[in-house]
C-alpha cells in the first residue's frame, strides 16, 4: 500500500459498508431537521421558536453523553448502534403523523408544537448514544495506520450527507409538503438499518467490564482534560460552532430578509456543506497533517469571517458564497480534529471521548442555534450573526495564546512515529 494512497480505507469492505451506513443516516438526520425547521417558523413566524428546536434537541444530548459514553464502552458496538437507528425511526415516523393534515386537524397549533418539540427531545436521547457508538465502531473496522485517511473519507461521507439532505428538504418540501418529506426521511433510517446488518459483530476492547459508571466517567473525563491538544481543539470548535451558528437563522434570511422561498432555503442550507465537501475531497490528495495546528487556528478564523460576510449581505449570490467559504474552513477544522481524536484517543476510552467530544462540539450545534434565536429576538437577526462571527474570530486568538501545543501541533510527526513503532 503506497504512503499517500488516497484510497487507502476505501480498500477495506467494512469501510465501504460504513460510509454507505453513515450517509444514509446524516442525510435522514439533516434534512429531518431541516424540515423540522421549515415547519415550525412556518406555524409560529417566530425566531425563538427556531432556538427552542434547537434547546430540546441539546437538553438530553448533554445531559446523556456522559453515561452514553459509559455504556458505549461497555458494550458491543453494532448492537448498540442497531437501537439507535429503530428509535431514529420510530421518531420519524411520528414526525410523518405530526405533519398529517388528516391526523392533525381540528388539534390546536401549541399541542401540535409540544409534540414536534417532544419528538426532538427523544432525538436528543438517541444522538447522545449513536455519535460514539459510530465513533467507537470506525475505530474497530480499519487498522490504525489508515485512520486519517479513513478520518477523511468519514468525514466527507458526513459532509455529503450534509450537503443532500437540506438540500433535498428544501426542495422535498416545495414538491410533496412537508409531510411526505418525513416519509423520506423514514426510507433513508431504513437504508441505514440495512447497511448495518452487512457489517459483522466488532470485539469489546475494554478490558474493564462492569467498571463503577462513576469511575468510568471520571476517567473519561480526565483524560480529555489532561491532553491539551485534544481540550484545545474541542474548545476552538464549540466556541466557533456556537457563535457562528448562523445556519439556525437561514428560514428567517430565506423568507424575510433575501426573499428566496425553499428552493432558495434549500441552496442557502447545502452551501457549506458543498464547501467542506470539496475541502475534504480535496484532502484526500493533498493531506493537511503537516502544521494542523495552525491550519486549525487559521481556518476557524477565517469561518468567523465569512460569518459576518454572509450576516451583512443582502444580495442571495453573496451571501450563497459566504456560506459555501464557510464550509471550506469548517472542513478543514473538522478533519483536523477528527484526525487528533482518533490518533489521540485509546481503544478502550473512545466511547468516553466521543461523548465529551459530543458535549462540547456536536451540542453546541443545537446550543448555537438557542443563542441564534435569542441573539436574533434580543439584537436582530443581522446584528446576531455578525455578532456571533466576531467572537468567533476574538475566540481564535485566546485559544492559539491558552493551547500553544495546540498551535505547535504536527500530526504528520505522531503518524511518522506510529509507523516507525509499527516496524520495529
Amino acid at each position: 500500500m503506497a504512503k499517500n494512497d488516497p484510497y487507502a480505507a476505501l480498500r477495506y469492505k467494512e469501510f465501504n459498508i460504513f460510509l454507505l451506513l453513515r450517509f444514509a443516516m446524516v442525510f435522514a438526520w439533516s434534512m429531518q431537521f431541516i424540515v423540522i425547521e421549515w415547519e415550525v417558523y412556518s406555524l409560529t413566524k417566530n425566531p425563538l421558536s427556531l432556538g427552542i428546536i434547537g434547546l430540546m434537541e441539546v437538553i438530553p444530548a448533554v445531559s446523556m453523553a456522559l453515561f452514553a459514553g459509559h455504556i458505549v464502552d461497555q458494550k458491543e458496538k453494532k448492537g448498540l448502534l442497531l437501537k439507535c437507528l429503530l428509535g431514529f425511526s420510530v421518531i420519524s415516523i411520528g414526525l410523518f403523523l405530526l405533519t398529517w393534515p388528516r391526523i392533525i386537524a381540528g388539534y390546536e397549533q401549541n399541542h401540535i408544537l409540544y409534540g414536534i418539540y417532544g419528538l426532538v427531545f427523544l432525538g436528543g436521547i438517541v444522538r447522545a448514544f449513536m455519535g460514539p457508538t459510530i465513533f467507537s465502531l470506525f475505530a474497530l473496522i480499519v487498522p490504525k495506520k489508515v485512520y486519517p485517511n479513513a478520518a477523511t473519507w468519514s468525514s466527507s461521507v458526513w459532509q455529503m450527507g450534509a450537503v443532500l439532505g437540506p438540500a433535498l428538504a428544501g426542495f422535498s418540501i416545495h414538491w410533496i409538503g412537508v409531510h411526505w418529506s418525513m416519509c423520506l426521511i423514514f426510507g433513508f433510517s431504513l437504508l441505514a438499518l440495512i447497511a448495518l446488518s452487512q457489517i459483522s459483530t466488532q470485539p469489546i476492547l475494554n478490558p474493564k467490564i462492569g467498571e463503577n459508571v462513576f469511575k468510568s466517567l471520571r476517567e473519561g473525563v480526565k483524560f480529555v482534560f489532561s491532553t491539551k491538544v485534544i481540550l484545545g481543539a474541542l474548545t476552538l470548535d464549540m466556541i466557533a460552532v456556537l457563535f457562528g451558528g448562523a445556519v439556525a437563522l437561514l428560514p428567517i434570511f430565506a423568507q424575510d430578509i433575501l426573499k428566496v422561498g425553499p428552493e432558495g432555503f434549500g441552496v442557502l442550507r447545502a452551501a457549506p456543506a458543498v464547501g467542506a465537501l470539496l475541502t475534504m475531497f480535496t484532502s484526500a490528495y493533498f493531506p493537511l497533517h503537516k502544521n494542523a495546528g495552525i491550519k486549525l487556528l487559521l481556518a476557524v478564523f477565517l469561518f468567523g469571517g465569512s460569518i459576518v460576510l454572509f450576516g451583512l449581505s443582502t444580495w442571495f449570490w453573496l451571501s450563497v458564497f459566504a456560506l459555501f467559504f464557510s464550509g471550506v474552513t469548517d472542513g478543514i477544522s473538522m478533519i483536523i480534529r477528527q484526525t487528533i481524536l482518533q490518533l489521540k484517543t485509546p481503544d478502550h476510552m473512545r466511547g468516553r471521548v466521543a461523548s465529551v467530544n459530543s458535549m462540547f462540539v456536536g451540542s453546541s450545534n443545537e446550543l448555537g442555534a438557542f443563542e441564534s434565536g435569542l441573539t436574533a429576538k434580543l439584537m436582530g437577526t443581522v446584528t446576531a450573526v455578525v455578532f456571533g462571527g466576531t467572537m468567533t474570530m476574538i475566540t481564535v486568538f485566546s485559544t492559539g495564546v491558552l493551547f500553544p501545543k495546540l498551535r505547535k501541533l504536527d500530526l504528520q510527526k505522531d503518524i511518522d512515529d506510529h509507523d516507525k513503532n509499527n516496524a520495529s
